[in-house]
């Protein structure tokens, strides 16, 4: 099809194109460069810059009151994963609009039932080196109710179409960087760690209830240590220097491949026991996060127990564990098998430390008192946990939260 032609193809189908941002993002670059391409070429369209970073239901739900309202032929999500992930869910209910909110909702909150109605085209365009939202078939968001995170995962709301530029990335401040790139080193630790697909069970009788997860797998372990290796050569280098414009790129081409791995994989209990890390928020108010409300940016939340969490899940292949502890920069030469959990946990505490990252959970306003309700939102989150190599009882993440409230 000619250039000619593809645009009166486009208006065609395009008749109106929902453009969904935050209120930071509404003001930059990429948002500018999009809503310039749209005007160049005539597209119709309107554009919801209310997202919240963050996602809580209650913000999923206005955005998908704007998107039913629009009956928006497409979608263009320019954002970090709170923008995408929000596109996605707006996109899924507008296109199902007699479904209840709930109803594609993660079990054991939500039913979990699966999608069956067709998407309409959603086109991400990521801002941030870090959630891999653009590869993925879930959406995040915090229960206010249950004060948890949880999510929707079904491969019909992956978007259509990722568009990676790390020109993007680079009105990224340094802690916003940091924090992204924490999110692709645990997507990659916990993909490549998790349960292996051979392991799992029950088998659904149905391909259509299989889970977004599947466990580790010989493919998803491809682009795992591919992105692992990226983290480890260029991650502090994209935090310390904004204009170090190969280490940006690189670390958003690290959270696509992360992206791929895990979306296909998943990740266990980093995650798992993040969302109540974020959902259980106090009084923390992050360096460089331009918002008015408390939060725990994800892959803090997500970071702060890997330490504790690999070292408790390292008994089930230790060698992967040793094998990541080399690739994050570890001696491990004379290191012995049965010490693979403390070799790599170490590891991730220096890289941390040189990172200037929060002394534990206590430094994000968490005490012991606070684990009883920690772990109680970690409870429903099988999604993820089912997926730690290691089965765990709340005993045991009970002591993982505590191993977790100081770090070093």
């Amino acid at each position: 099809v000619g250039k000619k032609h593809f645009k009166k193809i486009l208006h065609i189908l395009l008749q109106r194109v929902c453009l969904m941002t935050d209120k930071n993002l509404s003001q930059l670059p990429p948002v500018n460069a999009v809503l310039n391409s749209l005007a160049k070429y005539g597209i119709n369209f309107q554009m919801y810059d209310n997202v919240r970073v963050e996602p809580t239901d209650h913000s999923f739900l206005d955005a998908i009151k704007f998107a039913k309202k629009g009956e928006f032929d497409a979608y263009v999500a320019v954002g970090g994963g709170s923008v995408i992930d929000t596109c996605k869910a707006a996109n899924l209910y507008a296109s199902s609009p007699t479904a209840d909110f709930l109803d594609y909702v993660n079990a054991p909150i939500g039913k979990g039932k699966p999608v069956t109605v067709p998407l309409k085209p959603l086109i991400a365009v990521p801002t941030t080196a870090g959630t891999g939202s653009e590869t993925t078939g879930v959406a995040i968001f915090d229960f206010k109710e249950l004060k948890v995170k949880t999510g929707i995962a079904s491969r019909a709301i992956k978007p259509t179409l990722g568009i990676i530029d790390p020109l993007h990335t680079l009105s990224m401040p340094e802690r916003i960087v940091a924090n992204s790139g924490f999110d692709v080193l645990c997507h990659a630790l916990e993909s490549y760690t998790a349960l292996p697909y051979n392991m799992r069970s029950p088998c659904p009788s149905n391909p259509i209830n299989r889970p977004a997860y599947q466990g580790s797998n010989p493919i998803s372990d491809v682009w795992a240590l591919h992105a692992l290796r990226i983290v480890a050569k260029y991650l502090k280098r994209a935090i310390r220097n904004p204009e170090d414009r190969e280490a940006r790129a690189s670390m958003h081409l690290a959270s696509a491949f992360a992206g791929i791995g895990f979306g296909n994989a998943g990740v266990h209990l980093c995650h798992g026991m993040s969302y109540p890390i974020s959902g259980l928020v106090k009084n923390y108010k992050p360096k460089d996060y331009n918002v008015d409300h408390s939060l725990v940016p994800h892959g803090l939340s997500v970071v702060l127990t890997s330490p504790a969490v690999f070292a408790f899940t390292a008994q089930i292949h230790p060698e992967r564990h040793l094998e990541a502890a080399e690739i994050l920069g570890a001696d491990i030469r004379t290191a012995r098998i049965k010490d693979a959990g403390f070799v790599l946990a170490d590891t991730l505490r220096k890289f941390l430390f040189d990172l200037n990252v929060d002394d534990g959970l206590a430094a994000i306003g968490y005490s012991k008192a606070d684990i009883p309700a920690l772990v109680k939102g970690t409870l429903p989150q099988e999604r993820v946990t089912k997926l730690s190599p290691r089965p765990q009882t709340e005993e045991d993440l009970s002591a993982l939260f505590e191993a977790s409230m100081k770090l070093y």
